[in-house]
């Protein structure tokens, strides 16, 4: 089993303009998409679709936290989400019809108090007893301190999990003397956090800070990974256009699914470009092209790296 944490979840809502002009008043002409979102839940859509069962867990509250279970028990995931006090946050997209561009507005999130923080960590340990894999992914609501994700990491691995952790800022920076598994931050994520100009020695320093591996998505030019047994540059065999949003969330997914299935590293990486280029395509996070994915998986320019052009 795989437990995806989603600490920050949200509802998605996809507004539909005829074109997004700024200081105008919009008349909104659709709106296509309302469903339970943030990084973790889009982890485990895609691994559902990808035939690992996966179980939803982190903070929901109010009504929005309500329409979040309610769209997760819909589409079929199993969900142990931590009821809060406070209103779960929306984000929402607006969609220009003339251009196809997307504007994102994403709410801070509920607060989360100390006492029902402190409970989440409590009741932890049993959601991840049987887990294989753990996923935390995504931003810490307000009221969670940086070291949040730590606490949790040394949960799992004490459950026996293995971790891979997607998020950013502070909240990247302060897991890392748990030592997570595997790190994913993007490139643009990295170099902030680090203060680094270059994505290599970057990465080399979250591995020397605790970091297992890292990960670190590039956009349309594929993976670079930094692992104690080598260093590979994996790459698409094509450059899409689209929504590049769930690209990264999909990438996750490939890489719990190949540490659940003891995969290679060549082989994690290969399925994690196909997959993250798979889901340009696709207008919503947490979905991907299974005919793209079918095709590039075996088209990936798979290239090792010698440690000192790595470092």
């Amino acid at each position: 089993m795989i437990v995806t944490v989603t600490l920050n979840a949200a509802l998605d809502v996809t507004y539909e303009v005829e074109a997004l002009i700024p200081h105008g008043s919009h008349r909104v002409t659709g709106v296509p998409h309302r469903r339970a979102g943030g990084k973790g839940v889009n982890v485990a859509r895609v691994l559902a679709a990808l035939g690992h069962p996966a179980l939803v867990t982190g903070f929901a509250g109010g009504p929005t936290g309500r329409a979040i279970r309610d769209d997760l028990r819909a589409a079929g995931l199993a969900d142990a989400l931590v009821p809060v006090a406070d209103d779960s946050r929306r984000t929402l997209t607006v969609v220009s019809r003339r251009d196809g561009d997307a504007t994102v507005f994403n709410e801070p999130g509920a607060t989360v108090s100390t006492a029902e923080w402190d409970g989440f960590v409590d009741r932890f340990p049993r959601l991840v007893q049987d887990a294989h894999v753990v996923v935390l992914s995504g931003s810490l609501p307000p009221g969670l301190p940086s070291d949040a994700y730590a606490d949790l990491i040394r949960a799992s691995h004490q459950a026996g999990a293995a971790t891979v952790l997607d998020t950013s800022g502070a909240a990247l920076l302060d897991a890392l003397s748990a030592g997570p598994d595997v790190v994913k931050p993007n490139a643009a994520e990295l170099l902030e956090a680090t203060g680094r100009p270059d994505v290599a020695w970057a990465a080399a320093d979250l591995r020397t800070h605790g970091a297992k591996a890292v990960v670190v998505s590039q956009g349309p030019e594929g993976l670079l990974a930094v692992t104690r047994t080598g260093s590979w540059r994996a790459v698409p065999p094509e450059r899409l256009t689209g929504n590049p949003t769930g690209a990264g969330d999909a990438c996750v997914a490939a890489l719990a699914a190949g540490l659940a299935d003891g995969l290679t590293w060549e082989a994690v990486l290969r399925e994690a470009v196909a997959l993250s280029a798979a889901a340009v395509p696709c207008p919503l996070a947490g979905d991907f092209d299974a005919r793209l994915h079918h095709r590039f998986r075996t088209h990936i320019a798979l290239e090792k790296i010698h440690a000192a052009h790595t470092y």
